[in-house]
């Protein structure tokens, strides 16, 4: 008969007896004491009364089982040398019926061989010596709960992980079709990123490149975005960061000027240089604006902070910090270096554009004021050597007709309207060539398309 008393009220022999602290039902840590002498028990039982645990008992390893069928067990302290079923046995039948229960078995000091098999088969977390000693078990106890807690609490971490992993998968679903009942050109763009929807980095970069463009469109510089982001990406790898770094440098750079969607469009069609001082304070909140947009995407906090900072300058007279040298991001001084750059190219900060020669005499006139000197340096050597954005060599450029499955582009496909349909790098399908052709026909201009040449293909994909 198992040893089912318990301080207190009686219950029926039905149900496990229970030994509660505090005399209630609240969700105390359960101990089951398993010895086939009841001396043995109401020792344990004396030991562990003072503290907050609820205490079950059985006087068999067959008895534990059923009882384990029953009620949730977090604690086990089961006795060796038991008739019918050794605590071996019975710890190894447990794992079981309670998986996740913590194992402690109590021996005498000649069952070397006993521990090592229960040790190996039912997965014991401690065993003590009898007679035990009694801080030695207590803290035993202590110690197999806190390796409890901390298992469940990592449990549910990882639910939680999942949880979030299902929103954000939710949201981004949402957010294409919000984008599909806005635009039909947007519509295109998703036809295409869902073949990457299996690939979670690439549909990342994919999706920050899709808002890029939709800023483009709005502001009427397409593709603007996307050099930026080249031309940081290619100043960071001369600085010898890390890809990852590099990375992050060309999503800030497509990302930068997010926070223009939120300024008027007579704002936005104003050259830089002509804008009021009232507009030019206006116009330099969209930083601020573009980092609270982007706010919400964790994997994009370094970008954020490049965008916060990238009209702080060199000299400490910047916004929106007044940061000084050194102090300001080294991603923040990177992409302000390659934005200016291209709006020079282009005739968004002076009346004219400029060419190589005069961008570099402008970089280096404020060298030391507006950028740091390496970086401005390292862009100027990327000038003079006429560095290539693109490591493939020179593309080869096709007609539509001419497109074959297989082919992979060489630089993203747009429309002539700016519109982006396909990324860098995408190897087509014998579908995604038909609908590039009916795209084309439906725009009535014909597209640039740039495709590596065979044999560069051939050495990148046995790279």
């Amino acid at each position: 008969m198992s040893d089912l008393q318990a301080t207190g009220n009686s219950t029926s022999p039905a149900d496990p007896r229970v030994e509660s602290s505090n005399g209630g039902s609240s969700p105390l840590p359960t101990l089951l004491l398993v010895d086939d002498e009841p001396g043995v028990i109401s020792s344990l039982k004396r030991l562990l009364r003072p503290l907050k645990y609820e205490v079950l008992s059985a006087n068999s390893g067959a008895e534990a089982l059923t009882l384990l069928e029953s009620a949730h067990v977090d604690v086990i302290i089961s006795d060796m040398r038991m008739p019918n079923m050794d605590g071996a046995e019975f710890l190894s039948r447990s794992r079981t019926v309670a998986p996740d229960t913590i194992r402690i078995l109590l021996t005498g000091y000649s069952e070397v061989e006993a521990v090592v098999r229960a040790v190996n088969e039912g997965h014991v977390y401690h065993y003590l010596h009898k007679p035990w000693d009694d801080q030695d078990l207590l803290l035993t106890v202590k110690r197999a709960l806190e390796q409890l807690a901390l298992q469940r609490k990592a449990e549910r971490l990882t639910a939680l992980l999942q949880e979030q992993n299902e929103k954000l998968s939710s949201f981004n679903m949402e957010l294409e079709r919000e984008v599909h009942a806005r635009t039909e050109e947007i519509r295109q763009t998703v036809m295409f990123l869902e073949g990457a929807e299996h690939d979670l980095k690439s549909n990342f970069l994919t999706m920050v490149k899709v808002c890029a463009n939709m800023v483009e469109m709005r502001c009427g510089l397409p593709g603007h975005s996307a050099r930026i982001g080249e031309t940081a990406r290619q100043i960071g790898a001369s600085l010898g960061l890390s890809d990852y770094a590099c990375n992050e440098l060309l999503m800030a750079g497509l990302l930068h000027g997010i926070g223009k969607l939120f300024l008027p469009d007579a704002l936005l069609k104003t050259p830089v240089a002509k804008l009021q001082p009232q507009e030019a304070k206006l116009y330099q909140l969209h930083p601020l604006h573009g980092q609270m947009a982007l706010s919400p995407v964790s994997q994009l906090s370094a970008v954020q902070t490049m965008i916060r900072h990238q009209y702080e300058r060199y000299d400490g007279r910047g916004t929106p910090d007044g940061l000084v040298g050194g102090l300001i991001p080294l991603g923040a001084r990177v992409l302000a270096l390659a934005r200016d750059a291209e709006d020079l190219r282009i005739g968004v900060i002076a009346p004219q554009k400029m060419n190589d020669a005069q961008i570099i005499s402008t970089v280096r006139a404020q060298t030391g004021i507006r950028y740091d000197p390496t970086i401005a340096e390292k862009y100027i050597d990327l000038l003079t050597q006429h560095a290539e954005l693109t490591p493939e060599g020179v593309p080869d450029r096709v007609d539509a007709s001419q497109l074959k499955e297989g082919m992979k582009l060489a630089d993203d496909l747009r429309t002539a309207r700016g519109t982006l349909l396909m990324t860098k790098g995408k190897v087509l399908s014998a579908e995604q060539v038909t609908q590039i052709r009916r795209f084309e026909i439906h725009e009535g201009e014909p597209f640039v398309i740039l495709v590596e040449h065979a044999a560069d293909a051939r050495k990148a994909q046995a790279a």
